[in-house]
C-alpha cells in the first residue's frame, strides 16, 4: 500500500509541491497502521493457517515462532515504507543507505548474541529483527526533522494526515493488490514444493535459487525506485519527453548489468530469471510513477495466476519435473508480465501522462496549511 505515495510524492516534488510530500507521508502512515493491526491477526493465528495450507505440523509450529516476533516489524514497515518513498521522491538517498549500513552491524551482533548466546533461537532471531527495522525508523524521522534538505517537505505533523483518507485508501489498495500479487505468487512456488515427492530437497533447491535470484534482484530493486523516482518527477513537472528518456535509459542500463551477471550463472532457468528480474522490476518502477497500479495489478492476475501458477503445477506434477518445472512455469508468467509492460510502457502517450500527473496532484493537494508544528 505504499507505493501509493510513492507515486504522489514524486509528482508533487517535480510540480514543486513541497509541502504535500509531508502530508502525503502522513497519510500513508496512518493507513499502514491501520493495516497492521489488521495484519497482525494473520500473523497470530500463522501456525493453523500454515496447517490449513497444508504444510506439515513441525514446519508450521517454527515458523508461527518466528512469525511472532515479526509482528512489531508490521509496524516498523508501515512507517518505514512512507518514510522512504518521501526521501527518494527528493533523491535522498545516501542517509538512508547510511542508516541501513550502520543497522546492518548491530542487528548482526544483536543476532548472535540473542540465537547463540542467550539461546532464544527462531524467535530471539525475528525479534532482533524487528528492533533493528524500528532502529532504522526512528534514524530515518530525526534525519528528515533535523536535515535542512527536508525544511520545504516537512512542515511538521498535522491533522490534514487524516482528511481524505477513504480516496487516499483507493490508490492505495490497487498499489496493494499489485505488489502483493507479485510477491506471493514467489511465495506459493515454496507451498507447491511442499507438495512434492521429497519436499526437502524440492526445497532446499528453491530456497538456494530465490536467494540467489533475491541477491541479483536487489540490483533491479534500485532501478525501480530510481525509475519511479525520475518519471513521477518529470510527469509532475510537466517534462513528457524527459519521462520517456529516463525509461529508456534506466531499462537499457538494469538489462545489461542482469544479462552480465546472467552469463556467469551456473542454471539456465536461473539465468533467464535474472534476465527477467532485470527488466520486469525497472517497468514495475515506471508503473508507480505513473500511477498505474491497478492496471499492473489486472496484469499480475493473468500472468502470475490464470499462466505462471498452472503451468508451474502442469511441469512440476504432470510431467514430473519437479521444483524444475515449478521454476520453469514461474518464469513463463514472468516474461508474459514483462512483455505485456514493455507493450504499453513504449506505447504511452507521455503529453497524455503528464495531464494526468496534474489532474492527480490538483485531486489530492490540501490547500490548508498544517496546522500541529
Amino acid at each position: 500500500m505504499g507505493s501509493a505515495v510513492e507515486t504522489l510524492c514524486g509528482q508533487a516534488f517535480g510540480a514543486q509541491k513541497y509541502g504535500m510530500l509531508g502530508i502525503y507521508l502522513q497519510r500513508s502512515a496512518v493507513l499502514l497502521t491501520i493495516t497492521g493491526i489488521l495484519l497482525t491477526l494473520i500473523y497470530v493465528f500463522s501456525e493453523p493457517i500454515l496447517f490449513f495450507l497444508g504444510e506439515s505440523p513441525e514446519i508450521s509450529s517454527a515458523a508461527a515462532v518466528f512469525v511472532y516476533g515479526l509482528i512489531p516489524q508490521i509496524f516498523a514497515y508501515a512507517l518505514n515504507f512512507p518514510i522512504q518513498k518521501f526521501l527518494q521522491a527528493q533523491s535522498i538517498v545516501v542517509p538512508s543507505a547510511c542508516i541501513s549500513t550502520a543497522t546492518l552491524a548491530v542487528h548482526l551482533l544483536l543476532t548472535w548474541v540473542a540465537v547463540y548466546k542467550m539461546g532464544l533461537g527462531l524467535l530471539g532471531a525475528s525479534l532482533v529483527l524487528s528492533l533493528s527495522w524500528w532502529i532504522v525508523v526512528v534514524a530515518q524521522f530525526v534525519y528528515i526533522v533535523r536535515s535542512d534538505k527536508c525544511r520545504s517537505t516537512w512542515n511538521g505533523f498535522s491533522l490534514q494526515a487524516f482528511r481524505g483518507l477513504p480516496e487516499f485508501f483507493g490508490l492505495s489498495a490497487a498499489s496493494a493488490v499489485m505488489l502483493c500479487l507479485e510477491t506471493w505468487y514467489f511465495q506459493i512456488l515454496v507451498l507447491l514444493a511442499e507438495l512434492l515427492e521429497n519436499p526437502e530437497l524440492a526445497l532446499d533447491s528453491l530456497s538456494i535459487c530465490l536467494t540467489i535470484s533475491g541477491w541479483v534482484f536487489m540490483i533491479s530493486v534500485g532501478f525501480n525506485a530510481a525509475a519511479s523516482v525520475r518519471v513521477g518527477n518529470e510527469l509532475g513537472a510537466g517534462h513528457p519527453k524527459s519521462a520517456a528518456f529516463a525509461v529508456v535509459i534506466v531499462t537499457a542500463y538494469s538489462f545489461i548489468i542482469s544479462v552480465a551477471e546472467a552469463v556467469s550463472d551456473l542454471s539456465p532457468l536461473l539465468a533467464a530469471t535474472l534476465i527477467l528480474n532485470g527488466i520486469q522490476p525497472v517497468l514495475s518502477g515506471v508503473a508507480v510513477g505513473c500511477g498505474w497500479q491497478a492496471f499492473v495489478a489486472y496484469v499480475n492476475v493473468g500472468c502470475y495466476y490464470v499462466i505462471g501458477i498452472p503451468l508451474g503445477y502442469l511441469l512440476g506434477f504432470y510431467f514430473k519435473l519437479g521444483a524444475k518445472g515449478i521454476w520453469s512455469g514461474m518464469i513463463g508468467g514472468t516474461a508474459m508480465q514483462t512483455l505485456i509492460l514493455i507493450w504499453v510502457t513504449f506505447r504511452t502517450d507521455w503529453e497524455k501522462e503528464v495531464d494526468e500527473a496534474r489532474k492527480r496532484l490538483d485531486k489530492w493537494e490540501d490547500k490548508k496549511e498544517p496546522v500541529l508544528q
